[in-house]
């Protein structure tokens, strides 16, 4: 029985923002956005089996992801929503970013991963980024949390600088390349108003 949490635990698997789901199940958006809003929201029985559908057919990979996302928590305390570490790497005056696979809305974007239970945020944004992209970097700062405009999940972003290794596409599944991008240059590949402005004032800081 699929309800709220499974269903943003599948978006989330997916990599689509609540838009390009809602597309995708033939919903309303702000039926996805409920989802986000109520975990045991059980969607009628059609939507049911649109997600049958969606989870049936998607490739291993993400099927894999969606069943370690989709495990529920071991007990009310340990309820969370579903919460993104994303890591912005510095190299002098450079930054790393990433280009997702299949994501015209958020293309090219910075390295994150999912926090699961029992995990920290600081640490999943310098796994995910050393496993995306065989970069090795430390978490100096936290620069805050915000509810992502385009997913709908809680986002927690961590100012990193460079320590080692090259940046190379690690995790060719999910990404089409992994680049080194002057800081400058950085709204040619996020739209500056889709930043998070702490982001923006960190980078001009650095």
């Amino acid at each position: 029985m699929w309800n709220g949490h499974r269903a943003c635990a599948l978006q989330a698997a997916l990599r689509m923002t609540n838009e390009s789901f809602a597309t995708h199940l033939g919903v309303a958006v702000r039926t996805v956005a409920g989802w986000h809003k109520d975990p045991e929201v059980v969607p009628r029985t059609e939507i049911q089996a649109a997600l049958d559908t969606t989870h049936e057919k998607a490739d291993p990979t993400v099927q894999l992801r969606f069943a370690r996302m989709a495990r529920p928590a071991a007990g009310p305390a340990e309820a969370q929503a579903l919460r993104v570490a994303i890591a912005v790497v510095v190299r002098g005056e450079e930054v790393l970013l990433v280009c997702r696979r299949g994501d015209s809305t958020l293309r090219w974007q910075f390295p994150a991963g999912m926090v699961k239970p029992g995990a920290t945020a600081e640490d999943v944004a310098a796994q995910e980024t050393v496993g995306e992209t065989g970069v090795h970097a430390a978490v100096r700062r936290h620069l805050g949390e915000r509810l992502h405009p385009a997913t709908g999940v809680l986002a927690s972003y961590f100012l990193c600088e460079y320590l080692a290794g090259d940046a190379v596409n690690v995790d060719v599944v999910e990404n089409s390349a992994v680049n080194w991008v002057p800081i400058k240059d950085l709204p040619k590949f996020i739209p500056a108003d889709k930043i998070y402005p702490p982001i923006t004032a960190a980078l001009e800081d650095a």
